[in-house]
């Protein structure tokens, strides 16, 4: 069944997004928690250094990274939005009250030149637009460099760079080629064509995303020819393509690991929709072991590479265990290569896990269910797992997409 305006009736959501931000706080038991949005995860050295005297100052000493390459403060006041606001300001991390939620870009961190001149004019197109206050704190727009690494995070609009031109995608359907110029207008009139889909579906239908009203983008791209949207893979760690590559350990950095990474910066940080970091213009093997022994993830076969976590107890009223001490004892036990991400849940609402092939490891109330998704056949699942028993059963699942759950 459709409505009259030719889409699918019952998509969407039923209920408001609660996404929080840097001004709309989240209350959780550990404190309140603000997410900073990041475009493109560009950050300069002068705001990272602020970042991390907010959390020594008002949070728990620690910064967290997002499946968007943002930054989640915890532990704060609950009245810390005022202060908060006027710290962000001041470092250019707010340029806009109305808009600070919907200011969710990812980069190709390891792109050219015209990735960051993307970023920084979709940031101001999306800055400077009304309407574009009205988009949902989880809409996403992706700026590929034509590798596929965040094209893969199935944005809701990929501006797909090439050096002619820029590739616009709705969902996964090619709508056209524009110049280099025209990409961050063509991509905010796309969100409009969004909204205006939205609001003809009715005030009933609460649409987050363009999957929510338009699962392949044909009703707002239509069909246009061009080359499929292209999948990749995340830059390896280490040195790669003159640059440097670290991971945050499930996700989550103390404030000195946090001044560690900028203080071997040249400048600019890039942060990485997978919870990790990208260094540019350096490649120094001194500076590599420096980030390692600070603690940071610097190659790929480290069991810790694509482990992450949700906050678990005690941060978490929901969740029935602290996953994260319970996600660090088995990666510490782990070894030999595990290719397969791995995400920690503490409740069946499995916040922040990722899509595709994967490892889940969710707590029940009998200790822990191990389930792989995307491999061959129907997803595997184990459960009422405790101790080393848990941290064996991961550690196979993690290794192959073959067999494993025993």
């Amino acid at each position: 069944m459709t409505s009259a305006c030719g889409v699918p009736s019952g998509r969407g959501r039923q209920r408001d997004d609660a996404c929080p931000g840097a001004l709309r706080l989240h209350s959780a038991d550990d404190g309140a928690l603000a997410r900073v949005r990041v475009p493109g995860g560009l950050l300069t050295t002068a705001q990272a250094a602020e970042l991390a005297l907010i959390a020594d100052e008002l949070g728990d000493g620690h910064l967290d990274l997002t499946s968007r390459g943002n930054v989640q403060l915890r532990g704060l006041p609950h009245d810390a939005g005022d202060v908060l606001a006027e710290r962000l300001g001041r470092v250019g991390l707010l340029p806009s009250p109305a808009h600070e939620r919907v200011r969710n870009i990812v980069a190709s961190p390891l792109g050219p030149d015209t990735v960051r001149v993307l970023t920084r004019a979709l940031d101001a197109a999306l800055c400077a637009d009304e309407r574009a206050a009205r988009l949902s704190g989880r809409f996403l727009f992706a700026i590929d460099d034509g590798s596929g690494d965040v094209a893969a995070l199935r944005a809701d609009i990929t501006l797909v760079a090439s050096p002619r031109d820029v590739t616009l995608y709705v969902a996964d359907t090619p709508v056209r080629a524009v110049p280099v110029a025209d990409a961050a207008d063509r991509a905010l009139r796309a969100a409009h064509a969004f909204l205006d889909l939205a609001d003809a579906a009715g005030e009933g239908v609460r649409a987050w995303r363009v999957r929510d009203l338009d699962p392949d983008g044909t009703l707002l791209g239509g069909r246009a020819p061009g080359p499929p949207l292209p999948q990749g893979t995340p830059p390896a760690f280490g040195l790669t393509g003159g640059a440097l590559s670290v991971g945050f350990p499930l996700g989550r950095a103390s404030t000195a690991q946090w001044r560690a990474l900028a203080g071997a910066a040249s400048g600019e940080i890039r942060l990485t929709p997978w919870r990790g970091a990208v260094l540019p213009g350096i490649a120094d093997d001194r500076v590599l072991a420096g980030l390692a022994a600070a603690g940071f993830v610097t190659a790929d076969d480290s069991p810790w590479h694509g482990a992450t976590a949700c906050a678990g107890r005690p941060g978490c009223a929901k969740s029935l265990a602290d996953v994260r001490d319970d996600a660090r004892t088995a990666l510490a036990a782990a070894t030999g290569p595990q290719p397969l991400p791995v995400h920690w849940s503490g409740c069946e609402r499995r916040c922040g896990h990722p899509g595709g092939t994967r490892v889940e490891v969710t707590a029940v109330p009998d200790g822990y269910r191990v389930t792989v998704h995307g491999a061959e056949g129907a997803p595997r699942t184990i459960t009422g797992l405790t101790g080393d028993r848990t941290s064996a059963v991961v550690a196979a699942a993690r290794a192959t997409t073959q067999t494993g759950l025993t």
